[in-house]
């Protein structure tokens, strides 16, 4: 297999991030629900300042209608508790009025001091079946007129679902004055390639073998092409690293050992996103996987039989996820988002085993996102924005 990056060729560190569990998405046993572990205040609070004690560099916030906390007064409760962690918050494009929403981020990011991201969602509402084309549209939209509230003076836009002319832009900018808060975005569709192509800056994927993976860079590199922009590339997996491969591949056939697959279904199909196209592929990776549910020699489908979206996880030793990570780093990705069950424990174990072996960074400073920093050349293409 020949991979050749077509990201920015000076890698430098990665941004290696963690989750936390706002969506009831926390186990011991997966698909078996402990009240200790619940979604609550508290305990995602917990999950989070582990990862910045731990070293994360930013942590997934996600959003969910059927349960689990509210993203943005989570992210708002945890701003004045952290102090060097970035935060990823998961944006539901047209749950808020988006010149709003601009004014809520804006407000998220000047109580971050900068440490805000984002990540733009584009599923359907409670009670909504949209038309893809029509939700991708959406998306757009809204991500058009948060980058005109965050730059300039008057909005003016007009567009298939909004139409705003000469709107004061004044209380929206935010504490990024370089364009804002950076937009990581994940989807599959010509749409979803094509909004992210033109507007956000990390294109996020979900495991995939590492072919396929190489294949889907090479189709957002080739859109964002046409708009002149190059953007990153993130990969969004599940983790179980110990001593010895045999430690890491017991642990995971104890994750699913009490699992009733009926009821791992019925997980599944409660998402907003379980028809998706990216859920579409996590299950064919579990198609195509061993009877041990291993895709790659360090790739695990079986996290999926219990959750719907991103389904698989690496595993192996701490050598074996190391040389992992460094393999994708290879093929130009650049942004890790990783969990595991239960979220504080695994991320105690991935900060003593592989965190405290790295190098890392924040994209948003790699980027010059920060007077001090120097960006990297651009491969190909022209500027991020």
């Amino acid at each position: 297999m020949s991979i050749v990056p077509i990201t920015s060729p000076d890698l430098r560190d990665p941004e290696i991030s963690w989750f936390s569990a706002l969506c009831s998405d926390d186990y011991q046993f997966l698909g078996v629900p402990d009240d200790d572990l619940k979604s609550s205040w508290t305990h995602c609070r917990d999950i989070l300042l582990e990862a910045e004690a731990q070293g994360f560099r930013n942590i997934l916030c996600p959003s969910s209608y059927q349960v689990g906390q509210d993203t943005l007064s989570f992210v708002a409760g945890c701003a004045p508790l952290t102090e060097r962690i970035n935060m990823l918050a998961a944006v539901r494009c047209g749950e808020m009025q988006p010149i709003m929403l601009a004014r809520t981020l804006a407000t998220l990011d000047h109580m971050l001091e900068g440490r805000l991201t984002v990540n733009i969602i584009s599923s359907d509402f409670p009670g909504e079946r949209a038309d893809s084309a029509y939700r991708y549209q959406r998306s757009r939209e809204v991500v058009s007129i948060l980058k005109q509230a965050w730059t300039q003076d008057v909005i003016d836009f007009h567009g298939e679902i909004y139409d705003f002319t000469d709107v004061p832009a004044a209380p929206a900018k935010p504490y990024q004055q370089n364009g804002g808060p950076l937009l990581y975005f994940g989807g599959y569709s010509p749409s979803a390639l094509d909004l992210c192509g033109e507007h956000c800056d990390v294109y996020l994927m979900w495991p995939e073998t590492k072919n396929q993976l190489a294949e889907r860079m090479k189709a957002v590199h080739a859109v964002a092409d046409r708009y002149g922009r190059t953007l990153d590339y993130g990969l969004r997996a599940h983790v179980i690293v110990r001593d010895t491969e045999a430690e890491a591949r017991e642990y995971a056939d104890y994750l699913v050992s009490q699992l009733d697959d009926e009821y791992g279904k019925l997980i599944r199909d409660r998402a907003h996103d379980s028809i998706s196209l990216g859920v579409s592929h996590q299950a064919r990776a579990r198609e195509l996987a061993d009877q041990f549910g291993y895709v790659e020699p360090h790739l695990w489908t079986g996290i999926g039989r219990a959750r719907s979206g991103c389904g698989a996880a690496i595993v192996g030793s701490t050598d074996q996820v190391m040389s992992e990570i460094e393999s994708y780093m290879k093929m130009g990705i650049r942004a890790f988002i990783f969990s595991g069950y239960p979220h504080i424990d695994e991320a105690k174990l991935f900060g003593s085993r592989i965190l405290s072996q790295m190098k890392t960074s924040s994209l948003p400073q790699a980027y010059g996102r920060v007077p001090s920093a120097t960006p990297p050349t651009p491969l190909g293409a022209g500027p991020r924005s």
